[in-house]
């Protein structure tokens, strides 16, 4: 006679596993930055007024940059050292961060407050509210390391094509995002290192930071930029170019910056 009874397999079931041992998880990614808001401690009104009161402009800049109106600028350089330091302490630093070289050479936090931007260097001290600070775009594609002009050699294979494709569009260039996806096309380490040299390097260099980071460098062809995402191991994920007056991972969007002119509002009424 047949038994239709199966015994159940070994090792599953309570008491089957070590009662010591502990799950190992994958790691998840750390460091992303989020808006948490804060509120510097003020003492005395009176002496702090000239930052609240500007802070209070900036904000109403915001809101008219949000609904298309001009970008605009002010000068921190005459405020006392208190003041000055109610600023930076209200402004905090966000996800993007920029270099710019020149004369003079700048360097730009966007604060917490998205499209308000902190902008420093010799003789400069300001805050520029704005989807992007002007003088990244203005910048971007002067020549800190010029186009080199050698032929191919050997291993460049592919790199060629992709860079008569980028010339021809930034010669073209009417506005519209065009996107060369290195990560899915196919070449060689001499690929990348012939392109790198044929590109240049424009002048400015753009970090944006979240989960893992958007490196963003103008190249000396104008309009062109490289466009690289890291995961948070820092392993490059993405890898582009894009043909565009200034990438979207680097602009405050309208959005943005109505959101920023009432978080900022909110901080100063708290403050006040």
């Amino acid at each position: 006679m047949v038994s239709n009874f199966h015994l159940p397999p070994v090792g599953y079931g309570p008491g089957s596993q070590p009662e010591d041992e502990t799950l190992e998880y994958m790691p998840l990614p750390q460091d992303m930055r989020t808006f948490s808001a804060h509120i510097p401690e003020v003492e005395d009104d009176a002496a702090l007024a000239p930052a609240l009161t500007l802070m209070g402009r900036v904000a109403a800049a915001a809101g008219r940059v949000a609904q298309g109106g001009p970008a605009d600028w002010f000068d921190l350089s005459g405020l006392d050292a208190a003041n000055r330091r109610l600023v930076a302490e209200t402004m905090g630093e966000g996800e993007v961060a920029m270099k710019l070289r020149g004369l003079p050479a700048l360097r730009v936090q966007e604060s917490v407050f998205a499209g308000i931007w902190v902008v420093s260097g010799a003789g400069v001290d300001a805050i520029e509210v704005a989807t992007v600070p002007a003088q990244a775009r203005a910048r971007a594609f002067e020549p800190y390391r010029p186009q080199d002009t050698a032929p191919p050699g050997a291993g460049v294979v592919n790199a060629p094509a992709l860079l008569a494709e980028l010339s021809d569009k930034s010669r073209a260039f009417g506005g519209d995002l065009h996107v060369v996806n290195l990560t899915l096309l196919p070449h060689t380490e001499e690929d990348l290192a012939w392109l790198d040299a044929r590109m240049g390097e424009g002048s400015v260099d753009i970090l944006s930071r979240g989960y893992g980071n958007c490196r963003v460098r103008a190249t000396a062809m104008p309009h062109v930029w490289r466009v690289q995402f890291f995961n948070s191991m820092d392993a490059l994920i993405l890898d582009t170019f894009e043909v565009t007056e200034m990438p979207e991972v680097a602009l405050a969007a309208p959005e943005d910056l109505a959101d920023s002119a009432g978080r900022l509002r909110d901080v100063l009424e708290a403050v006040r």
